[in-house]
Order: structure tokens, then C-alpha cells, then sequence
């Protein structure tokens, strides 16, 4: 085949995905490797990705789904807005202008080939320091200052050379600049062989064949996601739930969608979600985008690529200043753990109506997340944790037990890693055994961590899922809420303590809801039914 022939046989093309999907691979075991905190190196909290020279998603591993789906949906602003050199790296945080929420720091860089831009390559990684009003910076705040330093998108590398001055405003923000420094560049060098082995590929085929594949992959991918879509029953499905609150007072907080199919088009409207609050489950619209994205995502064959093309036919609608697409300045930090987690219950629930046997229950529907650290001059540390739960059970098979979910698939930490860098014992890890759903199907387990601090400390809890339950499908019942304690006293689900040497802590995650109903044969049989 001649250089810079258009036509790409179905063997070629997956050839050619593969190649744009190792490159990001490549991505993640640099950052990974080459990362100080545990919160990347450890619980594998970034993602990696290319987008095209419109900013288009090209490619992305199979990392963080709430990371990819909010960048697929934000980057075409970004790239308008900067203007690109050879060797730039450009980092932001905003969630309004990009980001998901401030933890989450972004570093995007262009790949030119021969004076001509072609793509980008970016990654992003969880920081827990960014100069938030508690340790973890994931604060139960009220406004987007409170979470720490909010970058805007500019310039840490221009034309191959570091820009001092942003590169020190940002780790002066931070308590321990060492760990920063060490995270951050990682970053830089993840992005220096993403650009490196791009500009290969580039380089070996071709720009014009370049663009004729990416061309040739998203039309690929927009066939794949029409033909899914085509066998979906055409119609309205509404379906509605409810956060438990959001830190500041208030409680149930809707979040509604309309999901209309029509041949082969899907519209997802969020009209009657509440408005955005004064806590920060608020999220931007990139953030419910990326759970839609995932959702139908899930609908589609395990080979359909992860580009744009596979979205074209998705369009979101959200009342500007609802919940799920809050204005400047919200606060946000957990609207990007906690409401995209319910996004997608939501989407689930109403494609339920349509294709059952196709959806799963309702999945324990919290991230769990948990920040700890102390604020002492001489003794200052933090880190930050999301745990795991029971997953919903589906029409084929069980839920499985104490996993992460859906809007992540991070690991949990260590228990030899967290206490060997932090004043932390790990007393208890096990599963929650009888928290799923009972039904035909049973949903999924969730867990119990239970943590002794060995100084004094501050704690955030940042949780869902422990006033209304997640739901079972097709008759199955609900699985159990989560349940925080401290020392035994009953924690709200968002809140900060001080906690002293001694204290002990023990989150109980949420179980998976079950699917359809259980006969009594099933409840007196072998299985076990709570």
C-alpha cells in the first residue's frame, strides 16, 4: 500500500488503533513508574491519551473513565484557546476550563511533524496536595477557592523550555514540594515519549496517511456505535435518584434524565436536576458527559475503538446552572467522584426501561473517598484513597464484591505501602458479607477498612450512598448503605473531624442492588440470601 493511500482494510485499521493505544500504554508505565506518591504509582489515579490537531480523541488506555470522557468532551476548547510551539506542555486544572476538579492536573502537549501540527498527547494524574483548606485537598467545601489552587490553562513548558515561574507558583501551593515535583515531572516525561513515539509513527506513515487513518477510525467507530444504537428500542426513558446531600444542608438532591432514542441518535437531557448548590457535588458539564460516554460505551463490542467518532451520534442537554452543569465558581471536589457516579445510575436506570437484560443494578455508587493527613509544620502530610463496594448484579451473573466501579478502576492502596509512609495501621480489610442485594442474581459485596491513626490527624469524608440505597433491578432488592464510623459514633457522609492518636475509623462501603426477583427455592437452597 502507497504512502498516504487513503483505503485501510479491517486489518490495517486495527493495526493502526493498536499502535495509537500502545502509544498511551507507554504513557502510563512511564508516569507510573517515575511517580513519587502512592496515589499514582500505587492506586494507578491517571489516565493517558492522543487527540488529533482539532483535539478530537484519537486514543486513549484503559485507565480512568471519568478522566478520558471529560477530556474527550472539553479538549477542542483547550486547543482553540492556546497557541501552540514545537516542545510546549501546557498544564491546567480549572474545571470549568477543562479540568474535572482540582486534584486532577492536566498537562497537554502538541506533536509537530515536519513544522505541521498533528495531534496532541496528554495525561492526567491525581495530586493529594493542591493547596486545599484541609490535608488531601478534598475539602467538604462550599466554593472552588476553598479546594485549592485553580490553574487555568497556561504555558509550563514553552518551546522546550521550562517556565520557572509557573513551575514554583504551583509547588509553592504544596506542602511537600519534593512529592509534587517528583509527580509533575512524571507528567512532563509521559508527555516527552508519548511525543516522541507519535511523531514516529507519524513520521513512518506519513501525515497525510496519518489523517486518512484517524479519518478511517472514527468513521469505524461511528459505524460500530450506530449499529448498537439501531438495536436499541427507539422511544423516551426517564429515570430520576437522588445524592444524599451535599455537605452543606442540603439533602436529596435530584438528578433526572431523559434518554430519547431515535434511530440510531440518542439525546441524554438532564432538565429537572436540581440547581447547583452550595456543597461541591456540583460537577461541570464534562464530567456528566464523560458518565454518558461510558455508559454507551459499555453497550458497544469490545473492539470499538476509543475515539470520537464512536460519540458523534450523543448529544448531552443540561440546564445551565444545574448540578450537572454548575457555573464558575462552584465548588466541585467531589461532584467529579461522587455526582458522575450517579450520572451514570441514571443513564443505567433509563436504559433499563428499554434493554433490561442489558443493564446491571444500581453498583455501590460511591467512590468512598477518604483524605487524611496533617497540617502540622513539622510533621505535614496527606493522601487520599477511594474504596471499592459491591457491584450491581446484571440478567447473566452475580455482582462481584469489594471493586471499584464504573466511573473509576484505581486501586486501593496498599496496606504495606500506606503504613510505611504515613502514621496510619490498617486494623481491618475484609469484605461486608451480606451487604449486596438478594435476588436472582445477587448484587455484589462491599467492604470494610477499618484504620487506627498513630498521631493526631484530620479527616474528610467525601461518601454517597449512605441515606438512599442502591437500587436493585427487574425485582431485585437494594443493596445495603454505606455506613463511616469514628470510634463508633455514626459520621455523616461528608464531613471533617480532627482525629487523635488511638482514634479508630471504619467505612463500611455500600453493596451492589440485586437482580430480579429470588424464588424461595434460591433463598433456602446453598446460595446465600441477607
Amino acid at each position: 500500500m502507497k504512502k498516504g493511500e487513503s483505503n485501510f482494510d479491517p486489518v490495517t485499521l486495527g493495526l493502526f488503533s493498536s499502535r495509537l493505544e500502545a502509544v498511551c500504554d507507554e504513557m502510563g508505565a512511564i508516569l507510573r513508574n517515575a511517580a513519587f506518591s502512592p496515589n499514582i504509582r500505587d492506586r494507578l489515579d491517571f489516565s493517558c491519551a492522543i487527540f488529533d490537531a482539532r483535539g478530537e480523541l484519537c486514543a486513549q488506555a484503559a485507565h480512568i473513565p471519568v478522566h478520558l470522557g471529560s477530556m474527550a468532551y472539553a479538549m477542542s476548547g483547550i486547543v482553540a484557546r492556546m497557541a501552540w510551539l514545537p516542545g510546549d506542555q501546557v498544564i491546567l486544572n480549572d474545571p470549568f476550563l477543562g479540568g474535572t476538579h482540582l486534584p486532577d492536573v492536566t498537562l497537554i502537549a502538541p506533536v509537530f511533524v515536519g513544522g505541521e501540527l498533528l495531534g496532541f498527547v496528554a495525561n492526567r494524574a491525581h495530586h493529594a496536595d493542591i493547596g486545599a483548606s484541609t490535608p488531601g485537598s478534598m475539602p467538604v467545601s462550599a466554593s472552588l477557592e476553598e479546594e485549592g489552587l485553580v490553574i487555568e490553562p497556561v504555558h509550563l513548558v514553552r518551546g522546550g523550555k521550562r517556565e520557572e515561574a509557573i513551575w514554583h507558583w504551583i509547588l509553592n501551593t504544596t506542602a511537600d514540594r519534593r512529592v509534587a515535583e517528583g509527580d509533575l515531572s512524571a507528567q512532563l516525561s509521559a508527555n516527552l515519549a508519548g511525543m516522541e513515539r507519535l511523531a514516529g509513527l507519524i513520521g513512518e506513515q506519513g501525515s497525510a496517511r496519518f489523517r486518512a487513518g484517524l479519518k478511517a477510525l472514527n468513521d469505524y467507530g461511528e459505524r460500530l456505535a450506530a449499529s448498537v444504537l439501531e438495536a436499541l428500542p427507539d422511544g423516551e426513558y426517564l429515570f430520576s435518584d437522588r445524592l444524599d446531600d451535599d455537605g452543606q444542608g442540603h439533602e436529596g438532591i435530584p438528578i433526572r434524565v431523559r434518554v430519547c432514542i431515535d434511530h440510531q441518535r440518542v439525546e441524554v437531557d438532564f432538565s429537572g436536576t436540581a440547581d447547583q448548590v452550595a456543597g461541591n457535588v456540583n460537577c461541570p458539564l464534562s464530567v456528566a458527559a464523560a458518565g454518558v460516554y461510558y455508559v454507551f460505551r459499555c453497550l458497544m463490542p469490545p473492539q470499538t475503538p476509543a475515539c470520537a467518532g464512536t460519540f458523534r451520534r450523543i448529544t448531552l442537554k443540561a440546564p445551565e446552572g444545574c448540578l450537572v452543569n454548575a457555573r464558575f465558581p462552584a465548588a466541585v471536589a467531589a461532584g467529579n467522584v461522587e455526582t458522575s457516579t450517579r450520572v451514570v445510575d441514571v443513564v443505567m436506570g433509563a436504559l433499563a426501561q428499554a434493554v433490561p437484560e442489558r443493564m446491571a443494578a444500581a453498583s455501590h455508587g460511591s467512590m468512598n473517598n477518604l483524605a487524611m493527613g496533617s497540617s502540622g509544620a513539622a510533621s505535614r502530610w496527606d493522601y487520599y484513597e477511594t474504596m471499592g463496594g459491591g457491584m450491581g448484579a446484571s440478567y447473566r451473573s452475580d455482582g462481584l464484591s469489594g471493586v471499584q466501579t464504573h466511573m473509576t478502576n484505581t486501586l486501593n492502596t496498599p496496606v504495606e505501602v500506606l503504613e510505611r509512609q504515613y502514621p496510619v495501621r490498617v486494623r481491618r480489610y475484609a469484605l461486608r458479607r451480606g451487604s449486596g442485594g438478594s435476588g436472582l442474581h445477587r448484587g455484589g459485596d462491599g467492604l470494610v477498612r477499618e484504620f487506627e491513626f498513630l498521631e493526631d490527624a484530620e479527616i474528610t469524608l467525601l461518601t454517597e450512598r449512605r441515606r438512599h440505597a442502591p437500587w436493585g433491578l427487574a425485582g431485585g432488592e437494594a443493596g445495603a448503605r454505606g455506613i463511616n464510623r469514628l470510634n463508633g459514633e455514626l459520621l455523616p457522609s461528608k464531613c471533617h473531624r480532627h482525629v487523635r492518636t488511638g482514634d479508630r475509623l471504619v467505612i463500611e462501603t455500600p453493596g451492589g442492588g440485586g437482580y430480579g426477583p429470588c424464588s424461595r427455592t434460591e433463598e433456602t437452597g446453598n446460595r446465600e440470601v441477607s
